[in-house]
């Protein structure tokens, strides 16, 4: 009976120091555990993969569950966080933005994955997220060696042996998906399997455990038969059946747009902006073109301006050959602040990959210790395609594209972001993001540097005709991303099909029709792909307002170091934080 009576004393002891300390518990401190506990229990329980991509490597044995009970206990877990920060309600005092802005990032990034998996469903539709899943699964284990080959040959495995049921759920999950989806994920999956037959196995010859080595040799497999049947059953059955509407429609893009970038202009007045900034572009293309050759129209200088780019085999190695002259040439003139000397490796992008990306950048995560290699990935030309084809693909790597490329990927692009990251005033700003931020700066970038001088003759351009053909090059990537800015309200509104889609790219966009092709594909999966036109006129605007504010004591160098270390949030964000006020990013 004593013991009882000290036991019943301790918790009630212990019982009121909770209640005491959840009394003291600020706004913030609250919202840093709800915050802390949603990236734990749904964030990256539900998406591990994406865990091992950050650097949180205690998900490194798991794979995304891709059932429909497991979809249908995510959304209840979303819904659940949704409602316990909603509740959370913030102090108004200046010094609490961050943590006030985070709240609503995170709140965002709830709401956007619950129309993702309630509305968009692309786990009924997408068959190549299956396929992919089991690729990305294994590749964030094999490119940056963080552990030995043996600890990470023991997560690959344990992956591995999820994959068969992930695309056995595939099978359950898909219905009546549309053609085009179908499509992609068959093109994708021989490289794929090619991935898996070469890549996996060399990636991971220097294990020394006998034993994982013949567990990994069954397992993998098992997974090249599970993909081969996957490939089969695509062909044979899902094919026939696939006559769904990849088409989101104008609610869920309007809400895409508003959860996923902060952005909620009505798509009548975006899409004013688009075709504003197409126009001018389109302008200034024509002008430069007719001061290169007087007597040709743009078409024919599009044409000459694409047929000077490097053999596919040198490829990799042009844009190698950038990184000098850009970065000497960003220290020279202030552009921004470079935190480190360490240059990004060049390589050819991942097989699962390839079907709708030309280059990209790929960086370890911001809480990855020990491998912080950066990759950028540039997707050389199918082995398969035809001499012709492979001209009209090499088209979009001329002599201006590689130049804006490099900037827009490394330098100071991507790449700089990523160095910058560490400066993030918080836990969410290193996790979570903005396209409009991300792919926004980026984008940016292309016009500013040459803005400020880059690819003048004797700044990373022979001579005045090479330079004109730089500024042809940047503004072909920028009519790029205006054609994408339009055609992904247009198709997804209804309004332009897939083929006209295509046609916009070559026509507007002035574009190859293989390039056309792999955008529209591109734009039937991932519809709001305006974020990097929005992004960059959000930041242009921000640049001038701040130009407004400061006078004579505006340096550009210090606002493109300002702007990184906000992190990658909404422009909205970025835009409170250095002008201190809520005016319009538009």
């Amino acid at each position: 009976m004593k013991k009882f009576i000290v036991l019943f004393a301790i918790g009630v002891f212990m019982s009121s120091a909770v209640t005491a300390h959840a009394a003291k518990e600020t706004w913030k401190q609250k919202f840093e555990r709800v915050s802390d506990e949603y990236f734990d229990q749904v964030y990256f329980h539900y998406a591990p993969t994406q865990g091992t991509q950050v650097g949180y490597h205690q998900y490194d044995a798991q794979l995304e569950d891709e059932s429909r009970k497991n979809i249908d206990a995510e959304i209840a877990a979303l819904k659940s966080f949704e409602k316990r920060i909603e509740v959370i309600h913030p102090d108004a005092a200046a010094a609490d933005f961050v943590p006030r802005s985070d709240r609503e990032i995170v709140l965002s990034n709830i709401r956007s994955q619950l129309l993702t998996l309630e509305t968009i469903r692309p786990w009924e539709k997408n068959a190549d997220n299956y396929s992919s899943t089991c690729a990305n699964g294994v590749f964030v284990l094999m490119e940056r060696k963080f552990a030995s080959p043996d600890e990470r040959l023991r997560s690959l495995i344990a992956r591995e042996k999820q994959m068969p049921a992930v695309l056995a759920e595939a099978r359950v999950n898909l219905k009546n998906p549309p053609r085009v989806y179908t499509e992609i994920a068959i093109e994708q999956l021989p490289g794929i399997v090619s991935f898996f037959e070469h890549d996996v196995p060399l990636a991971f010859a220097d294990a020394k455990d006998a034993a994982l080595k013949t567990e990994f040799a069954q397992t993998n497999a098992a997974v090249i038969a599970a993909l081969n049947s996957y490939l089969g059953w695509l062909k044979t059955d899902l094919l026939p059946q696939s006559n769904g509407d990849f088409r989101i429609g104008a609610e869920a893009f309007a809400k895409k747009l508003q959860y996923d970038e902060m952005v909620d202009l009505p798509l009548d007045k975006l899409l004013e902006i688009g075709w504003a900034d197409l126009r001018k572009n389109q302008a200034h293309f024509n002008e430069v073109a007719k001061e290169l050759e007087p007597t040709k129209d743009a078409r024919a200088v599009l044409e000459e301006l694409g047929e000077n780019h490097p053999a596919p085999d040198h490829l990799l190695d042009a844009f190698r050959a950038t990184f000098d002259g850009l970065v000497s040439f960003i220290r020279a003139h202030h552009i921004v602040t470079i935190p480190s000397d360490v240059r990004p490796i060049v390589e050819e992008t991942p097989p699962f990959m390839r079907a709708t990306t030309f280059a990209s950048m790929d960086t370890p995560g911001p809480f990855e210790a020990h491998a912080t290699e950066a990759y950028f990935n540039v997707t050389l030309p199918d082995p398969k395609m035809k001499p012709d084809e492979v001209e009209g693909y090499m088209h979009s790597f001329n002599v201006g594209t590689v130049i804006s490329t490099a900037v827009h990927e490394a330098y100071p692009g991507h790449y700089i972001q990523f160095l910058w990251l560490p400066h993030a005033p918080s836990k969410v700003r290193k996790l979570l993001g903005a396209n409009t931020d991300v792919e926004g700066w980026a984008h940016y970038c292309e016009q500013m540097m040459l803005d400020e001088g880059y690819g003048q003759p004797g700044a990373g351009a022979k001579d005045e005709r090479e330079s004109k053909f730089l500024r042809l090059g940047q503004l072909q990537d920028a009519l790029l991303r205006n054609a994408r800015f339009i055609v992904g309200i247009q198709m997804h509104t209804g309004k332009m099909s897939f083929d006209e889609a295509v046609a916009f790219f070559q026509k507007e966009g002035y574009q190859s029709k293989e390039t056309a092709m792999v955008e529209t594909k591109r734009g039937t999966g991932d519809p709001t792909y305006l974020y990097y036109t929005l992004g960059k006129l959000e930041i242009m605007k921000l640049r001038e307002d701040m130009m407004k504010k400061q006078g004579t004591a505006f340096s550009l160098e210090e606002f493109h170091n300002n702007f990184l270390r906000q992190g990658f949030p909404p422009i909205k964000i970025v835009r409170k934080a250095l002008l201190g006020d809520d005016s319009p990013a538009l």
